[in-house]
């Protein structure tokens, strides 16, 4: 009788532990989707706002062209959130921090432009695009906040004792890029 009140224990203790497993690990995809999601706001963006700076800045192709290009690398890269490992992270971050400079240029090249500046439409564009970095940025937070959780929860005893067996793994966080440290060289 004692043996089978003690499997009865670690039956439900086993699907408790299971059932917030399950549970963490999908808030992990869902921050992940979160992420995703104003990146592609992001790029979604970005070729209005290059469309309204060519109309004033044609002598500045190679910076349009830049823009562009990063952002097609960008959106062609995507990551499964189930397999959120850190090279697949590195390789989406990179990509998303190539878009990041190639705006900041834009950006800065378009101080020369008077008129441009003056732009309704524009200054519309670089307000939502400000908008859109800081929803980037508070997305990440989340993510990362979501990844603690999770972890957390799967690395604790006895939680860690049935994670390995049903197949949860520790999920990487977004880390700044290297040289986020050193304040941006912006040239005219």
């Amino acid at each position: 009788m004692t043996a089978a009140i003690a499997m009865v224990c670690m039956v439900l203790l086993n699907s408790c532990s299971y059932n917030k497993m399950v549970e963490k690990d999908e808030a992990v995809s869902t921050a992940w989707s979160n992420v995703e999601t104003q990146y592609q706001r992001r790029a979604d963006l970005i070729p209005n706002l290059v469309s309204t700076v060519r109309g004033y800045a044609t002598h500045e192709s190679s910076t349009l062209e830049a823009v562009v290009a990063a952002r097609s690398k960008a959106t062609q890269i995507t990551v499964d959130p189930a397999n959120l490992t850190a090279e697949k992270l590195a390789e989406y971050q990179k990509a998303q921090g190539a878009v990041s400079s190639a705006l900041g240029k834009l950006l800065a090249v378009t101080e020369n432009y008077p008129q441009l500046r003056a732009n309704e439409n524009f200054s519309e564009l670089q307000a939502q695009l400000e908008g859109t970095e800081n929803r980037i940025t508070e997305a990440r937070k989340r993510y990362n906040e979501a990844v603690q959780d999770y972890n957390v929860l799967i690395r604790k005893f006895p939680n860690n004792l049935f994670a390995g067996m049903f197949g949860f793994s520790k999920k990487e966080k977004f880390e700044a890029s290297s040289g986020a440290s050193e304040a941006p060289k912006v040239e005219f």
